[in-house]
């Protein structure tokens, strides 16, 4: 399972003083890292999996807030 590797490495890079370019790199490979681990999340039903799986989401949320901006709450 070196898939949970990459995801641990991920997970303790720094991302401060990125450009954007790194940033839709980032956002993307957490897409990945979370859509492999979703599929052998399938088939064991792990929790630790969905735990990480949390944690790459939350991760990604923050850099897309980033890259898209904050939604703005009125006109």
């Amino acid at each position: 399972m070196d898939i949970l590797k990459e995801a641990t490495i991920f997970e303790e890079t720094k991302m401060t003083h990125m450009s954007t370019s790194d940033r839709v790199t980032a956002s993307r490979e957490a897409k990945r890292l979370i859509l492999e681990i979703n599929e052998i999340y399938k088939k064991t039903q792990d929790t630790n999996l969905m735990d990480v799986m949390k944690r790459l989401t939350a991760k990604k949320k923050k850099i897309d807030v980033r890259l898209k901006g904050r939604p703005n709450s009125g006109i």
